[in-house]
């Protein structure tokens, strides 16, 4: 437990690279950072909007938060200083920002309801390819391509080495309901979670599909590769967290979470050394407050 509290509709979470912080973003605008062991760091406010989603940079030193506001808050970790608010409808549309990740230099990022890419706080290229909203986005290890997955049911794979602004993309089909999250492994394949309750791996330069997982009762919020990429970790809008077997695709574990009046896995994350899996949940209580 690392902090107890009221709190307003937890709807992200993050860990950081080493899993020393925890953030979580909530419909009230804020926003909550605690160090396990330690408790409650810090209260972030500065939205005015529902914050949708809250992400670390791979180095550890930023995070980001998106909110219904339309703004991108850019944060230093250290001293939760917001150091940059992006504002305005980044792509356009008139939705809010509904997926932000950074790459893994940590010098871009990847945000929008349609797809942008930013850098220094300046629009890149605008992601104009999806149907419908995006909700999900992952940069490859290498840097050089980025994954976004829509409401459209389908994953684009942009070519970030291309300097024109319209960047070469492939799709990705197979699941039947809007992709909720995406993760890239450390060899490079990418794993997608979909509200039709599935899991999906796929080997990205050949566009093929390697191995359905299914076994969710819910729609799948969280995916995780395990640092070696054998196992994914997945985090259901449910009180279950499932550990797959890469290869065969068969779950070997199911990890239940305490039960209440809502029990609500929103992020699951290996350790740095792969031996420890950690998850976050939400515990509404009839007295209306919140554990996580």
């Amino acid at each position: 437990v690392l902090w107890a509290g009221p709190t307003v509709g937890v709807k992200a979470s993050a860990f950081s690279p080493g899993g020393q912080r925890l953030l979580t973003a909530s419909e009230d605008g804020g926003g909550m950072a605690g160090r396990p062991g330690v408790g409650l760091l810090w209260r972030l406010s500065g939205h005015t909007g529902p914050v949708k989603v809250c992400r670390f940079s791979l180095d550890g030193r930023l995070f980001a938060t998106t909110s219904c506001d339309y703004t991108i808050r850019l944060w230093d970790t250290a001293e939760a200083k917001c150091l940059h608010v992006l504002k305005g409808n980044l792509d356009g549309t008139g939705r809010s920002v509904g997926t932000v990740s950074f790459s893994p230099d940590s010098t871009q990022l990847a945000s929008g309801a349609q797809g942008s890419l930013l850098q220094s706080g300046q629009m890149l290229h605008h992601l104009g390819g999806h149907r419908d909203s995006v909700q999900s986005s992952d940069f490859a290890p290498s840097s050089d391509s980025l994954a976004t997955g829509s409401w459209d049911s389908t994953i684009s794979i942009w070519d970030l080495r291309m300097a024109t602004p319209v960047i070469f993309h492939q799709e990705l089909e197979g699941h039947s309901g809007n992709i909720s999250c995406l993760c890239y492994s450390a060899s490079g394949l990418l794993a997608s979670g979909s509200w039709d309750k599935t899991i999906h791996i796929w080997k990205p330069s050949t566009r093929s599909l390697l191995v359905q997982l299914k076994g969710h009762v819910t729609w799948v919020k969280s995916i995780a590769f395990s640092p070696d990429g054998s196992q994914l970790a997945s985090a259901g809008y449910s009180h279950m967290v499932k550990v797959w077997d890469c290869n065969t695709g068969k779950c070997i574990e199911t990890l239940k979470i305490r039960p209440g009046v809502l029990d609500v896995a929103h992020a699951c994350a290996f350790t740095p050394d792969g031996k420890l899996l950690v998850s976050v949940e939400l515990l509404i209580r009839q007295d209306t407050k919140s554990t996580a």
